[in-house]
């Protein structure tokens, strides 16, 4: 932020255009003397000296010592009948700017950013006049002198607080308050409070909830409150709580997302089995009688949204799956065979890539209970086809949407790089260097 904001000050506060200044002065046994300083150019600006450090409870504050510049202008005098024209050269030294940001967010949980305080002071001014009239150049200089070093202090002030509404304020508007993930979701990133300024760092709470496009409803639990540890070996770090993935369950679980059909013609033809009660009669011998050598189609579908947890070793979460059978009969409805409830241990790789969250899951073996409809038999007879389905079917499905990943809320043209990820009690911490990308 330093770096990039100084240099951008420097080019802005190097394109200053100053105002035309006139007036009156009296000189002993001369009179009145009158003056214009017109077409001020401003060839350089320089801050070779400047720091920007946190205040905490009020923002930032930008501090710039031993600043120069140097002009060139035209100057014109009128004493009774004489007058006068030329050119000088103004060189400014030791200017010294204190800026005060104050952070805040706005009705739609954007970053706000404003100048509440700048002072700008300059202790020295070197003019040097043109023309043949020395005497009254001495005289000239010094009734001109405060008067252009109040201009500038005056419009380097002006331009700081213009830069700041028209260049970066709209910069940090560009942090996403809200990603549209696909058709069915979202996530709302909204600021819950303005950014605090510590000691040590700047502390930015978001949002950070998934919810259904179509169906919007409350969470049904509440976010634990999130404590970074004292890391400051990265440049910025991002606490992803539990909370966050698991409103991700619940919103994509409420839009429907949460179902899969699978049928035979989906099965790998490297599986050994196909879908039809052919081959599930070894397990339900009804099935062949009731329905021959029908095809077959399973549903999986999630009761509830599955709760996660994180903890030191990880993401993890055991959810529990309805696999509801059909028969499909042709010229009619699927005819439905059997209900299992199965539960199993998924653990979770996450990742970063390109300002995206990404991960790919891991099942264990699924374990079931007696089916709710249809027959006695033991349901740890078709656990081995469940897990293969699952495995070379389901699970490639979700991952191949994980892999696409979840945008996280970064400012535009903002890089990571040297990642950090580490797993804590109920957040994940990730901590990341930020590379910034100038248009």
């Amino acid at each position: 932020a330093h770096q990039q904001a100084i240099k951008f000050l420097e080019q802005e506060l190097g394109q200053l255009k100053l105002q035309d200044i006139s007036g009156d002065f009296r000189v002993l046994r001369v009179g009145k003397v009158h003056y214009e300083i017109s077409r001020l150019y401003l060839r350089s600006f320089h801050l070779p000296h400047s720091s920007i450090s946190l205040v905490p409870r009020v923002g930032l504050q930008v501090s710039i010592s031993n600043a120069f510049a140097e002009l060139d202008g035209h100057w014109r005098v009128k004493i009774y009948f004489i007058r006068d024209h030329g050119s000088f050269e103004l060189k400014v030294e030791n200017i010294y700017i204190k800026i005060s940001l104050q952070l805040g967010r706005d009705a739609l949980g954007k970053p706000t950013i404003d100048t509440s305080a700048c002072s700008t002071q300059i202790s020295k001014v070197r003019v040097h006049f043109s023309g043949k009239l020395g005497w009254l150049y001495n005289l000239f200089h010094a009734a001109v002198e405060p008067r252009l070093r109040k201009l500038l202090e005056k419009q380097v002030c002006e331009s700081v607080a213009k830069s700041v509404q028209g260049e970066l304020q709209p910069y940090l508007r560009t942090l996403p308050v809200t990603a549209k993930l696909d058709a069915r979701t979202g996530i709302d990133y909204s600021l819950v409070a303005p950014p605090a300024a510590t000691a040590q760092s700047l502390d930015v709470d978001l949002k950070g909830e998934f919810s259904s496009l179509a169906h919007r409803s409350a969470v049904p639990f509440s976010a634990l409150p999130l404590a970074l540890p004292p890391d400051h070996s990265h440049m910025v770090y991002f606490g992803a709580s539990s909370y966050f993935f698991n409103t991700a369950a619940f919103a994509y679980h409420a839009a429907g997302a949460l179902v899969f059909d699978i049928t035979d013609a989906v099965i790998p033809k490297a599986v050994e089995f196909r879908l039809n009660t052919t081959t599930f009669s070894a397990f339900v011998p009804q099935l062949e009688e009731m329905y021959p050598n029908a095809a077959m189609k399973f549903r999986l579908s999630a009761p509830s949204a599955p709760f996660l947890s994180i903890g030191p070793q990880g993401l993890s979460f055991q959810p529990l799956v309805d696999v509801q059978a059909y028969a499909i009969l042709p010229g009619s409805s699927p005819a439905p065979l059997f209900l299992l409830s199965l539960v199993s241990n998924v653990s979770a790789v996450i990742d970063v890539r390109s300002g995206h969250l990404v991960g790919s899951l891991n099942m264990g073996r699924y374990g079931g209970e007696q089916p709710r409809a249809g027959g006695g038999w033991e349901v740890r007879q078709l656990q081995s086809l469940v897990n293969t389905i699952a495995s070379s079917i389901l699970l490639p499905r979700l991952n191949e949407r994980l892999d696409q990943g979840f945008p996280l809320p970064l400012p535009h043209r903002i890089q990571l790089s040297k990642i950090l990820l580490r797993f804590h009690q109920n957040f994940l911490l990730l901590g990341a260097d930020v590379r910034y990308q100038p248009r």
